[in-house]
């Protein structure tokens, strides 16, 4: 016979949600918790191989018996290859006081470590990138292309000019906002591509486009109509900061900078700033022209006559080229299967 449920009380499904959403917290805090205290062990190992080698004489070949050792006392753990306690001493002479592991470091898995340790030697960027890193969520592949394409320098690098239009410290928050050049390699653009084509492209993948935009960027709408007057004013991308609270009127031009381009960017963004801004809560709003090229003096030129907050990037796209000699899918399975076997190998060999 079959078993009868009881009946489910009222407010019952909402205990349960509430239970569930509980239980993933906490399993989100003992996994960061676990996450901390390793690299602190790992930290702490590196400290004592540093330390015996800097002082007290011990050879490299150091390293191979603590492997050996330590993978004889812990057969279940993995994490004892002689590449990794070499990392420990890298992670140790990386950080000498331990202050990685009571910053934001100490969120990121092991293998982000890992390659903030092989790709930086300036102790101020590896903590510039940690710290986006644990920001944005980003994985270990983006952490490793955002390194090799230099986001710390194209961040808040576009000319503007924001300080003397905006005050202290909203200038400086609205820099941040920019890049140059603004990365959109996950376009596939002809040479004769129009402006049309470039938005067009740029909504067909808008989670790459809004990536490239920066953390935080959330797409409002394209070709936006404003009636003003007996016109119509159309602008090409309205984006909106969710962070800053603050709308960014984007413009798209095809080629080299032009002055007129400041002018027509500069109304749209009083038009935006009078009819879609909330005065009470959203801050000013910005005008970002991105184009192909541009000449550093007459940008400057430009954006000191214009009463809007501007600022002026150029964009780069993959060229046809460069998109020839990226692997195709059966390519880039054999590479990854060649990745992993190595790896593989590298591991029981140390």
């Amino acid at each position: 016979m079959e078993q009868q449920l009881e009946p489910v009380p009222e407010g019952y499904g909402d205990l349960l949600e509430r239970l569930k959403e509980r239980v993933r917290t906490s399993q989100v805090r003992a996994a960061r918790a676990a996450n901390t205290e390793l690299l602190a062990l790992y930290w702490s190992i590196g400290r004592d191989i540093l330390q015996r080698q800097e002082h007290a004489g011990w050879g490299a070949k150091i390293v191979d018996r603590l492997a050996r050792d330590l993978r004889e006392e812990f057969p279940e753990q993995r994490g004892w290859s002689r590449r990794n306690l070499q990392y420990m001493r890298a992670l140790a002479a990386a950080w000498p006081d331990g202050d990685f592991v009571h910053q934001a470091g100490a969120q990121l898995p092991w293998r982000h470590v890992t390659v903030l340790l092989d790709r930086l030697d300036d102790p101020a960027l590896r903590d510039w990138y940690a710290g986006q890193a644990v920001e944005h969520g980003w994985s270990r592949n983006v952490l490793e292309h955002q390194i090799t394409s230099g986001l710390h320098a194209r961040a808040g690098a576009a000319p503007s000019n924001f300080p003397a239009r905006l005050a202290a410290p909203d200038s400086e928050l609205a820099q941040q906002l920019t890049r140059d050049p603004y990365l959109f390699d996950h376009l596939d653009l002809s040479a004769r591509a129009g402006e049309r084509d470039l938005e067009q492209a740029l909504m067909d993948r808008l989670q790459g486009t809004l990536s490239a935009f920066g953390h935080g960027m959330a797409f409002v709408g394209r070709q936006v109509r404003f009636d003003v007057g007996d016109e119509v004013l159309v602008v090409d991308l309205l984006l909106f900061h969710v962070t800053q609270l603050r709308y960014v009127v984007v413009e798209l031009k095809i080629g080299r900078f032009s002055p007129s381009y400041v002018g027509q960017l500069g109304t749209y963004v009083a038009v935006v700033d009078d009819r879609v801004r909330d005065h009470a809560v959203h801050a000013p709003t910005v005008g970002l022209l991105l184009c192909t090229s541009r000449d550093e003096q007459v940008v400057r030129y430009a954006l000191a006559s214009a009463n809007a907050a501007l600022a002026v990037a150029t964009y780069e796209t993959l060229s046809a080229e460069q998109r020839r000699q990226l692997p195709d899918l059966e390519g880039l399975q054999a590479t990854l299967t060649d990745v992993v076997a190595r790896a593989a190998r590298e591991e029981a060999e140390t």
